[in-house]
């Protein structure tokens, strides 16, 4: 029986697997020409993220084309902010705008617990179908964004290149930014349940601007709240592979691996060797071929992804890219990207 499971979860969970398995951040999306044209007839992002066929179809889209071992649910990390009182809207070309941002103990009390079957129906709809489409051909992903980068966002109410306005939060408010993180911090946790018990199989943690921080400001600020999301969720789902994800996180890597969570997601700016040999033998690693590999050849995507997952041996392994895949990647390369990934055995052979 359990060998009729998906691969990926197969792999997530420990069990010994005949290759790696292979997904890509950001794999639905604008680098693909079904998605483009969708997106012409439907331009609303949150049109497209919360309306269940739309989501469900733009998730399935890279599973035709190219049959990952991983779907990944279409939305977005600011997805349940509305259901705890804080709405926000993304432009194309601008990304996510919260007005007003939240700056005051007043608007933080406001908040309201997250009751994600009410206020999140269209989530748990999408995950359903999902699994029914895709079977044990594949496994099901889920996605959160952690609490740091949500109040990232919050309090600045919009992408930001310095962090300017939160880290003053932090340094000066610091008894309101934590109240804030706490309140993501449970919301988020009854999130990731949700989709748990709507389908996902496995739930990447996406805290996207944690390396924006300080080591001693992570300690702080991040990890705590990270782990805060994991052990409310490993109490209810126990057996449910969790997968943190920090862009920039070089510098933080031993101590991500004191979240709790099973899988570390490594970007492309730290050796795939170097990273195992930083976490400890029991967590697995996701990851890292560098996305701008795939505007190259196909030779040398092959190439790279031999090395990589060489590197990873004898570790739990999930091969990805180490950040969401570019726009403007061509398609083909994508194509060679996952080709490569499930003929790894061959290649490595090759190599040899």
């Amino acid at each position: 029986m359990a060998d009729s499971l998906p691969l990926l979860l197969r792999a997530a969970r420990g069990e010994q697997v005949e290759r790696p398995p292979v997904w890509m951040m950001r794999q639905a999306g604008r680098y693909m020409k079904v998605y483009r044209d969708l997106r012409d007839r439907h331009p609303g992002f949150r049109e497209r993220s919360e309306q269940p066929d739309l989501s469900y179809e733009i998730s399935m889209q890279p599973y035709r084309a190219f049959q990952p071992d991983g779907v990944i649910l279409f939305s977005d990390i600011l997805t349940p902010l509305p259901g705890m009182g804080i709405d926000f809207d993304i432009i194309e070309s601008k990304g996510p705008i919260i007005d007003p941002p939240i700056r005051s103990l007043a608007q933080v009390e406001a908040l309201r617990p997250l009751d994600a079957a009410a206020s999140l129906p269209f989530v748990g709809e999408v995950l359903g179908r999902l699994r029914q489409s895709v079977g044990n051909e594949a496994a099901v992903l889920g996605f959160v964004g952690a609490p740091w980068t949500l109040a990232a966002y919050a309090v600045e109410g919009k992408s930001s290149k310095n962090y300017a306005v939160i880290k003053a939060m932090a340094f000066q408010e610091p008894a309101l930014l934590h109240r804030l993180l706490a309140h993501l911090a449970d919301s988020i946790a009854a999130y990731v349940s949700y989709q748990i018990e709507s389908g996902a199989q496995v739930v990447q943690l996406f805290d996207s601007w944690a390396g924006q921080l300080s080591p001693i400001d992570y300690d702080v600020f991040a990890a705590p709240y990270q782990k805060r999301v994991v052990d409310q969720v490993k109490a209810k789902h126990p057996d449910t592979p969790l997968i943190l994800y920090i862009s920039g996180s070089a510098g933080v890597l031993e101590r991500m691996a004191r979240t709790g969570v099973d899988f570390i997601s490594l970007d492309w700016t730290v050796d795939m060797a170097d990273g195992c040999a930083r976490l400890p033998e029991h967590l697995g690693v996701q990851g890292n071929v560098d996305p701008g590999l795939l505007f190259g050849t196909p030779q040398a995507i092959r190439e790279r992804i031999v090395d990589t997952v060489l590197k990873a041996r004898g570790r739990r392994h999930i091969l990805n890219l180490g950040h969401g895949i570019l726009p403007g990647t061509p398609e083909e390369n994508a194509r060679v990207f996952f080709e490569a990934g499930k003929s790894v055995n061959e290649l490595l052979g090759a190599a040899v």
